[in-house]
């Protein structure tokens, strides 16, 4: 549901009692969770449980389950609601918000109110945004700066999404998904690659690309801008950026970096990597995470960290005291020799890089991979690109497109990524039944092999059910 941005945004202590609609995921979470520590009085609805909730009812935010108008009773004029982009137009409670002239505003105004009067960074792209925003968070705490944050996934070392900090630093993660990162302020920018995406919101690739543009207008023209310059889509976004003045660092291998990446080593969940930022050599840094994508976020969220002013040995321990966020190349756990990963890429360029950090953790063993696309509409633009991209893996399992926020397509299911995997007859199975996937890749997997579920759905769940039907625990 598109909720217009209003032309005043007010900052969090001006919007009353505020009442969050899809209070459960994992954005309006985050916003719910630092307006309660600020004083805020929050409440929320959500149409089933999740794992952002009792966080919240720790904080004592009322959380209800399900949709009804009488859940908005205590809200009064000058009060607000702020709605998910995934609630329905018949929702009962925006039906009975709009009906009684309350302030309704997307989830992008929402984290603007809880923005204001900080100096924001936000940290965008068509990838990695969830681990880079985690990434710069753990290491601007650990350079002591304590940020107020919120983040899209949990970020493991704190057990939440976000936290409101007593800095004047806000990181925060800037979707483009529904143009959410056209309505922030930015007195720093980072993004991570630009790769069309989102094009049931955008209509085209020119479109999607033209956003971002349109983003560099938001950044403070005091600030500046980090973007990974291997990605063509993020190196041209420099170029245009500098154009127009802006102060652009660029970060990666590739001869155009202002802070160059080399010496590469990746070993099993490590992944280990040399900075110099011009002629200066700055140090090595060891991830505690695998996979070339996750060294260039890493490298891009300390550059901010140090254009910001703080030092290098102090960031570096941030970065390789990160154990990573919810859904992110997660380990779940080991049974029966069987290692089990899940990972929210849903995108052909984002599974191209879990697989080949997967690949470097399964070492001799196979991998096996469970695929869920998501959304019909990613699914018919980048069904085929998908089904390429699994070839990496020793055997695939395509489950059918998880539906969001859209109503199913009997023309685009799951088979078009199954029949679009490059593998021999027999190493690719399309299945219709989620419910039976568990037992299948207990039936494919052999001791030493890694099981990795892959998507945005709810594919993560197979997990813990694969470990238990191997007689093992989740990590």
């Amino acid at each position: 549901m598109r909720i217009p941005v209003p032309d005043e945004l007010l900052p969090a202590d001006r919007l009353g009692r505020v009442h969050f609609i899809g209070i459960g995921g994992a954005a309006l979470s985050a916003i719910a969770r630092i307006m309660a520590a600020r004083g805020v009085p929050v409440t929320g609805s959500d149409d089933h449980d999740t794992p952002f909730l009792p966080s919240l009812r720790d904080l004592g935010v009322t959380c209800h389950l399900g949709y009804d108008a009488a859940h908005l009773a205590h809200l009064g004029e000058g009060d607000t609601v702020v709605v998910t982009t995934a609630a329905r137009e018949d929702n009962p409670e925006v039906l009975e918000a709009q009906r009684r002239g309350l302030r309704v505003l997307p989830r992008s105004a929402g984290l603007a109110a809880v923005m204001d009067g900080s100096r924001v960074l936000a940290v965008a792209g068509t990838h990695g945004k969830t681990t880079t925003t985690s990434l710069l968070t753990m290491a601007l705490l650990e350079a002591g700066a304590d940020p107020t944050y919120a983040v899209g996934g949990v970020l493991s070392a704190t057990g939440h999404n976000a936290q409101a900090g007593d800095g004047d630093l806000f990181v925060a993660e800037a979707d483009e998904s529904d143009g959410a990162f056209l309505v922030y302020r930015p007195h720093a920018a980072l993004v991570t690659n630009v790769a069309a995406d989102h094009l049931d919101q955008w209509g085209t690739e020119e479109a999607y690309r033209a956003a971002f543009v349109e983003f560099l207008d938001r950044i403070d023209p005091a600030g500046f801008l980090v973007c990974c310059v291997d990605d063509p889509g993020a190196a041209d976004l420099a170029r245009v950026a500098r154009d127009r003045g802006l102060e652009v660092v660029g970060v990666g291998e590739s001869e155009g970096a202002d802070v160059h990446v080399t010496d590469l080593v990746f070993d099993g969940t490590t992944s280990a990597f040399t900075v110099a930022d011009g002629e200066t050599g700055l140090g090595r840094v060891i991830l505690q995470i695998p996979g070339r994508h996750y060294v260039l976020d890493a490298a891009a969220a300390l550059v901010v960290g140090l254009r910001l002013g703080y030092g290098f040995e102090d960031l570096r321990r941030g970065l390789e005291s990160f154990s990573g966020t919810k859904r992110r190349m997660e380990r779940k756990g080991e049974a029966a020799g069987v290692r089990v990963y899940d990972s929210y890429a849903h995108h052909p360029r984002e599974i191209a890089g879990d697989l080949q950090a997967a690949r470097a953790v399964a070492g001799e063993g196979r991998l096996v991979v469970a695929y869920q696309p998501h959304l019909v509409s990613r699914t018919r633009i980048f069904g085929v690109e998908m089904g390429q991209a699994l070839a990496a893996a020793d055997e695939v399992v395509v489950l059918d497109v998880y539906l969001a926020r859209e109503d199913a397509d009997a023309a685009v299911t799951g088979r078009l990524v199954a029949e679009a995997v490059p593998l021999p007859d027999g190493l690719v199975h399309y299945v219709e039944d989620r419910d039976s996937v568990p037992q299948l890749l207990v039936d494919l997997a052999e001791p030493g092999d890694l099981v990795l579920t892959l998507g945005a759905g709810d594919v993560t769940e197979l997990g813990p059910q694969v470990l238990s039907l191997l007689g093992g625990t989740v990590a």
